[in-house]
């Protein structure tokens, strides 16, 4: 059995090579004992044969297909019913994991037991080069997440059975684009707890414009998500202006937005 899952879903990949290198940062892990789950999820025939292709250069990689694009949280259930490790990494297929990033969570996880999650800083960066560095809070409590979700998904490493206790990632049309904060506060909400290490183990690819681009539908389904998760945690009514945080910043110019997420990411 190995000792990790690792769970990543693709869909249509715009840029190959950024897919290798994904890929191939989780190959070049110093710690080696690992299964890694690739899903795709619905793609078009040409991407499904490119990765068909590439999952051939690895014998610890396992790819599954969907018929049909299902979404993220539903591509990542697929991963884990199959999964066998004792813990789940996390992946993006756009992004790079850093050598040692799985060494160094195994070794949280292994030598905390009160933890049921670890995850780490980031460098961001877009097809320009790095443009920020996202440091993320050391041991967040239930009121962390009033503000935005205090994990980088995409960086995480779980213990399989807490994500069994949550029954996975809650698929739903207002989980479509926050599936990861949805998750973490359902894990909260059961007394579960996190931690981040204070190391940058991963290169988190966003572009700077993006949150500011982001279409209003998802902004009202991510006030629906936090609604239910702050509701789960006792966070109400103190956190209702929150709740509406992301439908405000839809409504403020993005120089301003600029400026804030600069002073956040330096």
């Amino acid at each position: 059995m190995p000792k990790i899952s690792v769970v990543m879903g693709v869909y249509n990949p715009s840029n190959k090579e950024m897919l290798l290198q994904a890929i191939n940062s989780i190959l070049n892990q110093t710690y080696s004992d690992f299964e890694f789950i690739i899903c795709d999820d619905g793609s078009n025939n040409e991407s499904f044969e490119f990765l068909q292709f590439v999952c051939r250069k690895d014998n610890r990689i396992i790819l599954l297909k969907n018929d049909i694009n299902k979404g993220l949280a539903a591509t990542l259930n697929s991963c884990l019913q199959i999964a066998k490790g004792e813990y789940i990494a996390r992946m993006d297929a756009d992004d790079i994991s850093t050598e040692k990033r799985f060494q160094n969570q195994v070794d949280f996880l292994d030598n905390n037991n009160e933890y049921a999650l670890v995850g780490c800083s980031a460098v961001l960066f877009d097809d320009s080069g790095d443009w920020g560095h996202r440091k993320m809070i050391e041991k967040p409590i239930d009121k962390s997440f009033l503000f935005n979700s205090p994990f980088i998904h995409p960086s995480i490493m779980i213990r399989k059975n807490a994500l069994m206790k949550v029954d996975g990632y809650r698929v739903s049309k207002e989980t479509l684009r926050c599936e990861d904060y949805d998750l973490f506060m359902r894990l909260y909400s059961l007394g579960m707890k996190g931690f981040n290490l204070n190391e940058t183990l991963y290169r988190y690819r966003e572009d700077s414009s993006a949150y500011k681009r982001r279409k209003y539908k998802f902004r009202i389904d991510e006030a629906k998500v936090k609604y239910k998760g702050f509701k789960q945690l006792g966070l109400l009514p103190l956190g209702l202006i929150y709740v509406l945080k992301p439908i405000i910043v839809g409504l403020i110019p993005y120089r301003v937005i600029n400026v804030l997420r600069n002073e956040r990411t330096t």
